[in-house]
């Protein structure tokens, strides 16, 4: 596919139909995927690839929690997880609420789990004295991360990325031997899709782009 195709149609895949994922596409895609930038080049990316349904069953069941609590506040016109207003919703009523299956099966059902952590020891983390969420750091992982995912739709596959599991990473540490320097990122299930999106909806660029400063005027063509 031609590049920009590929980025017009690389949608968010959790159904799958458990196709097997062969170890030849996946090193494939990490092969090309590797040259994404980093700070400094210094490349604290790494991604661990895991197959086991035991393993895949626990990551499952780690993303429950904050499932439940992105239902709930889902349910009660919250931005869940958003990290400037406080959530008015009570921990009672995220414990009753069920964890929505579609943040939680695509685990179980892709052919492949790919969790992707970044070395904390090499990245520059220069909003870390902000008061706010950090989130710089994402610079040295995210485009790699992506990377991954286009090159899976170029080669016919898909998959998200997902982060609810992460709420708990010391368990995820303990699950897959991550060392404790190391900052869980994405977990991201792959598998072909049951269907392809020829279309993406998304706001227009003049809702998104501007000149100058924040109010200023949209980029345009001409």
């Amino acid at each position: 596919m031609e590049l920009f195709d590929v980025m017009r149609t690389a949608f968010a895949a959790r159904d799958f139909t458990g196709e097997e994922l062969p170890d030849s596409v996946l090193y494939e895609m990490f092969e090309n995927a590797r040259f994404a930038p980093s700070g400094g080049n210094r490349q604290g990316n790494r991604v661990i690839v895991v197959r086991d349904a035991d393993s895949r069953d626990k990551l499952a069941a780690l993303a429950e929690p904050a499932a439940k609590r992105y239902r709930a506040q889902s349910e009660a016109g919250e931005s869940p997880w958003n990290s400037v207003t406080p959530t008015a919703v009570t921990a009672q009523t995220i414990a009753a609420t069920a964890a929505p299956s579609r943040l939680t099966e695509p685990f179980r059902t892709a052919s492949v789990v790919l969790v992707f952590i970044v070395d904390l020891k090499v990245v520059a983390s220069t909003d870390q004295d902000l008061e706010r969420v950090g989130i710089v750091s994402g610079g040295s992982i995210y485009p790699f991360v992506w990377n991954v995912l286009l090159a899976a739709r170029h080669a016919g596959y898909g998959g998200t990325i997902t982060t609810l599991a992460i709420a708990e990473e010391p368990a995820i540490k303990a699950l897959l031997g991550i060392p404790d320097d190391f900052g869980v990122c994405a977990i991201v299930p792959i598998g072909k899709p049951t269907r392809q999106l020829p279309k993406l909806p998304r706001r227009p660029l003049a809702a998104i782009a501007t000149r100058a400063r924040f109010h200023g005027p949209a980029v345009r063509s001409g």
